[in-house]
Order: C-alpha cells, then structure tokens, then sequence
C-alpha cells in the first residue's frame, strides 16, 4: 500500500481521463490563440493548418500530411488511394473500432473479420484462413499506441499480393524496428479525437503519404474534388478539411508532444512494476520489453479476472475505467451481421478494460489506482 490513509484512499478521485485538464493546462495559450485565428477570420485551410502539416510531416518523417476532419475520413480516403473498391474484401481484426470496418464499407467493399493476439494485435495466422480471390487489402490495426508485428503483416501482404491500408488512429509516434506506425503502407491515418496523444478539442484527423501524386489526389479528395490551382473540381471528393482553429491549437500541442510520450511511458513502467505480480490481470507488454517496438501508450488495455467486480469496486474508490467500444467486438454487434472465427477475442470480450491513462496523472494518482487495484485481489484470496 502507498503511504496515505485509508480515508485519502478512499477520497481520491481518479476519472478515466481529465478532459478539463486539457484546457486548464495551457488555457491562456489556447485562448490567445483562438483569439488571433478568429480575429483573422482564418477558418478553413489557412497558414495554421499549412503549418501544423509541416510540422506533423517532419516528426513522422514524411513528405506529405493533409489534415482531415477525421480518422473515419482518413481511413476511407487511404483505402480509396489503395483502389479498394466495391466487390473487394479487407481482411481487419474484430478487436477494433467500428470505424475501421466502417470506412471499408464507405468504400463499397466487405470487411472480413480476423482474430487478434493477447497483445490484442492482429493475428496473421488467423487472417491467412480468410484470404479469397477477392481480398484486396489487409488493415493492420495499431492499436492503443501498440505497433502490430510488422514484419508478419509485410510478408503477409507480399505473400498474397494484398496492398497495407494501416490504421493507425491511435498510434502517432509509435515505431516498429524505427519505422513510424502510419508509414508502412499506402497511407497512414491519424485521429485527433480530444482523448488522443495528440487530441484537438472536437474532431479531427490526418493521412500521411510520401507519393507526390497521390498527395495530388489526397489534396482533391479532401476539398470537394477540387484542383488546388485552377480550382476546378475534378473528381467527387468531400468536404474532409481539418478546421484552422484546431490546427492551431494542436500546433500548441506539438510542442510537448515528445513529453507527453515519456510520461505516459513512465505510468506504463509503475502499473508494470505495481501490479505485474497479479495473477488474475494480464497487462500490456512493458515499455522496453520489446527492442523491436516503441510504444506510445495511447491507452493501457488490461485482461482481468472478475473484471466487473473490478470495475466495481475502483468506481467504488474513485478511480474510472471503461471497456474501449462499451466491450464489445465488431462481430458482437448483431446489426451489422458480420461474422468472425475469432475465440481470442471473444474470450477477452469478458475481461477486457482500460486503466486511466494520459499524461496529467499524477505519481499519487497512478499509485491509487494500483492500491485500489491489489486490495481488491487480496479480498478474492
């Protein structure tokens, strides 16, 4: 147990994450800056998001980024850059937002469902069952700061000829043997949803790709198919621009971004440490664990045993947690009537939860959490 009394145990409070924090942290930069672009009447597509794109490019290491009004659009705009069209099937596992099979379907094909790993990773193994004369593309999935195993995922897709559309929406930063997540195939794509690393204050996204000509096409795409010179539209596109306000805001962010990284790095190392020695949880791989990956700890994703119970009781001492898409897979939502031979992942569905998770926690907070954690188990004993 940390040092404090049972009853500042039992006083503090630990949300899942501290949205009002985000704006209190910078609050008077954030204002002068909302300030300054509303003043300018700079709105839509102005020197703020031609700035952050830059900038953005540079730490990926990429020759293009185009800000976007979402991850869904940019995941629909990266599979429509891979020639996934409709009759076409993208093999994605079922441990993953509705998102990721949503901008399949938006594009007219099927989504074919594979299971995940108990990294809670894609399972090659389980794709390679599912590959048809129709799969065009396999959607990696690096989920919660977490890298898939790209060296699977590569000799996966050359084997079968299949193009790599990754979502990469919760992984800015993360790296496979160096390599940015979002870099590995056609395009990447990159949330600003407010609870990300990197999070705007409403929605938000972006798609990064190094080929000149589909930069051209991505450019059209996102401002109604027009042609950046002359203005005429060209081709359907969508109204998928990333407001300047936001951008301007996540200029502000991107400043700290590689501290915020080593933060979240730091709480990884304490949960590790805090509660690695209890049998009934199953924790994400540990920062430095794996030579191969650089994790950003977007969310810390925990299996747990009695996790309702669990649940419970850290509600019971302050400290939220939540179950990332209200614990479900994507083939345990009926509606959508799409099918999965995935056992990994239904059995998880029963465990699964998420631990707070994001920079403004404090070593105290984090502490609690774990206190809370262990006394619960001890209590099962």
């Amino acid at each position: 147990m940390s040092s404090q009394s049972s009853s500042a145990v039992t006083e503090r409070k630990v949300p899942f994450f501290n949205y009002p924090g985000l704006f209190a942290e910078h609050e008077q930069e954030f204002m002068d800056t909302i300030r300054d672009v509303l003043s300018r009447g700079a709105y839509i597509m102005q020197k703020d998001l031609f700035e952050f794109e830059e900038k953005l490019a540079s730490f990926i290491g990429v020759k293009h980024v185009f800000g976007v009004a979402d991850g869904t659009v940019a995941l629909t705009l990266a599979l429509k850059l891979a020639g996934v069209e409709p009759g076409d099937e993208v093999i994605l596992p079922s441990h993953t937002f509705v998102a990721t099979a949503a901008a399949v379907n938006h594009v007219g094909a099927t989504p074919v469902l594979c299971d995940c790993g108990p990294d809670h990773m894609i399972d090659v193994a389980s794709a390679e069952q599912l590959v048809t004369a129709k799969t065009k593309a396999i959607m990696p999935v690096q989920l919660n700061g977490r890298t898939c195993d790209m060296d699977a995922v590569t000799a996966f897709a050359d084997k079968h000829g299949l193009k790599i559309v990754e979502d990469s929406c919760q992984a800015l930063g993360a790296r496979f043997r160096g390599k940015m997540a979002g870099t590995f195939g056609v395009a990447g794509s990159f949330s600003f949803y407010p609870a990300k690393v990197l999070g705007c204050f409403g929605d938000g996204g972006a798609i990064v790709v190094d080929d000149d000509e589909k930069a051209e096409i991505l450019r059209e795409y996102r401002d109604h198919g027009r042609d950046q010179t002359t203005g005429k539209v060209v081709r359907f596109g969508y109204n998928a621009r990333l407001d300047n306000v936001q951008a301007a805001i996540m200029l502000i962010k991107l400043r700290t971004y590689d501290r915020d990284l080593e933060r979240r790095r730091a709480i990884a190392v304490t949960y590790q440490e805090r509660l690695g020695n209890v049998d009934a949880l199953l924790l994400p791989p540990a920062p430095e664990s794996d030579n191969l990956r650089y994790d950003i700890f977007q969310n810390y994703e925990i299996e747990a045993e009695k996790r309702d119970g669990l649940r419970e009781h850290l509600a019971q001492r302050g400290v939220g947690t939540i179950m990332q898409w209200g614990g479900h897979m994507i083939h345990q939502f009926d509606k959508l009537a799409l099918k999965a031979n995935a056992p990994y992942a239904e059995a998880m569905s029963s465990k699964y939860m998420m631990l707070p998770m994001h920079h403004l926690l404090s070593d105290d907070d984090v502490n609690h959490v774990c206190d809370s954690i262990t006394e619960f188990y001890r209590g099962q004993a």
